[in-house]
């Protein structure tokens, strides 16, 4: 297997007319291309400049996980820290975690952030949303989004054989708005509403959404980090 290494934007589109494929930090394809058989071409995003952006408002896809730090919201920040092993952060990126993986486990945080990501073809790069990022997986190349007032991020421990654990993330915007992301097992659910310092109206109408579906359990937890966040956010 040839692994291209492109340095720029549009080097890199060529490689994907040219049918290279894309692999991140390969955590997961590896397994993978050693059941089902090597491509004869991948490339990695890893010199590419706009995709190792990593900043207030932005997150490059070839970032690895161990390097996501305080200077994104603490949303991403919490997320990131708590994927598998130290092992695994350091070679996983943030491309490969949205787009490649089943538990994506970023894009709640994504979510709540109200993030739109740079995606890339052999037509060149263009902007998407999270769904149809997900919904096609395309090249990714980084994620923007705008600062919010606070944000968090909730994981419980995983349960041995059991289904992944529950995940909740939560954003306050700068337009009182907040938004609440759940993962139960695979799927993820992303939810906005008013809000003020009070917490109650804001579950309240929370409860009027999909989220209001969710087991006791889980609506506890969305409970105690919505009131978290809320203060977060007063106490700005």
């Amino acid at each position: 297997m040839l692994l291209r290494l492109p340095t720029s934007v549009s080097e890199a589109q060529r490689c994907l007319s040219e049918g290279a494929i894309p692999v991140g930090g390969a955590t997961l394809q590896w397994a993978v291309w050693q059941r089902d058989g090597f491509p004869e071409q991948a490339m990695s995003l890893r010199e590419v400049p706009e995709a190792n952006v990593l900043g207030a408002e932005e997150l490059g896809a070839a970032v690895l996980l161990s390097r996501v730090d305080d200077r994104v919201p603490e949303a991403l920040r919490g997320a990131a820290a708590r994927v598998g092993t130290g092992a695994v952060r350091r070679a996983a990126t943030v491309g490969g975690n949205i787009v490649g993986s089943t538990l994506r486990c970023l894009l709640p945080a994504a979510l709540v952030l109200d993030a739109r990501a740079t995606a890339l073809d052999a037509q060149g790069p263009y902007e998407t949303d999270l769904a149809e990022l997900t919904a096609k997986r395309p090249l990714l190349l980084s994620l923007r989004w705008r600062t919010p007032l606070a944000s968090g991020h909730r994981k419980l421990p995983d349960a041995p054989g059991g289904e992944p654990p529950l995940v909740v993330t939560t954003a306050v915007r700068d337009d009182h708005v907040l938004r609440v992301a759940v993962r139960v097992g695979y799927d993820v659910s992303c939810e906005s509403v008013p809000c003020a310092t009070d917490p109650a109206p804001a579950l309240e109408a929370l409860s009027r959404t999909s989220l209001g579906t969710l087991p006791a359990e889980a609506w506890d937890v969305v409970r105690e980090e919505v009131t978290a966040v809320l203060a977060r956010a007063a106490g700005r």
